[in-house]
Formats: C-alpha cells, sequence, structure tokens
C-alpha cells in the first residue's frame, strides 16, 4: 500500500507512462474534455485541487524541461497568482502564447488531469526533460 507522495493510481500511471519530451496537460476545472487523450479528473470542489497544488505533487517524482502557459494566464489575474504559478514551474522555461495556439498542443499530450482550479487559465502542459 502507497504511504507517500502520489497515492492516485490513474495519475501514478499516467505519469509512468509520459517518456522523454511527451507532454502533460494540468488543467483548470472548465477545461475542455479531449477524446484523444487519457483525462484523469482530481476535482473535488472548487479550488481542490489547483494546479499549483499538482504541479508541487508531481514535481518530485517527474521532471519537467519545459512548460506552455496561455499569454492570457498574464492578463487575467493577479500578481500574486502570477507568481504562485512561477514558483510551482521554479526553474523551468515557460512559453507563453495565445490560448487558441495553447490548446492546439493538447490533442499530442499523452494525457491531462483536471483539476478543480478556478483560476482563468490556469493551465499548463508539461514536457518530461
Amino acid at each position: 500500500m502507497l504511504q507517500s507522495g502520489i497515492l492516485n493510481p490513474q495519475v501514478l500511471s499516467l505519469l509512468a507512462r509520459v517518456r522523454h519530451t511527451n507532454t502533460l496537460v494540468i488543467a483548470d476545472r472548465g477545461f475542455p474534455f479531449w477524446l484523444q487523450i487519457e483525462t484523469v479528473d482530481l476535482s473535488l470542489v472548487d479550488d481542490v485541487p489547483t494546479v499549483v497544488q499538482v504541479l508541487a505533487a508531481i514535481r518530485s517524482n517527474f521532471v519537467i524541461g519545459k512548460a506552455w502557459m496561455a499569454e492570457e494566464f498574464l492578463a487575467q489575474n493577479t500578481p500574486e497568482r502570477r507568481v504562485a504559478l512561477v514558483e510551482a514551474l521554479a526553474g523551468v522555461t515557460v512559453a507563453y502564447e495565445p490560448h487558441v495556439e495553447f490548446k492546439r498542443r493538447v490533442p499530442r499530450a499523452i494525457g491531462l488531469i483536471r483539476t478543480g482550479d478556478t483560476i482563468q487559465y490556469a493551465n499548463v502542459i508539461v514536457e518530461s526533460g
């Protein structure tokens, strides 16, 4: 029985299948469903868990080489929210692009983890390093 770290078997399985340069999407509660990729839905209630919390949980077992986010995240959120996400991705190069372009990357991901996050555009695509 697992006693520490990530306990969710679907998240563990998904992470185990992401290889070098593969991508994984961590998304807010309103992010669209994509038929072509596996989705693990962790949402419980508003803001439980958040994208930042999921990033913190996976970083101990997952090396992030690069990340992408929507430019709209910067324009639609407070400095505190921007700082929290940047800190969750400390040491990772983050490329910002229009949300439409961001969503074009999604079908190439190995999977998607949906959170309960209510922060607008708090979606991130991480590339395995």
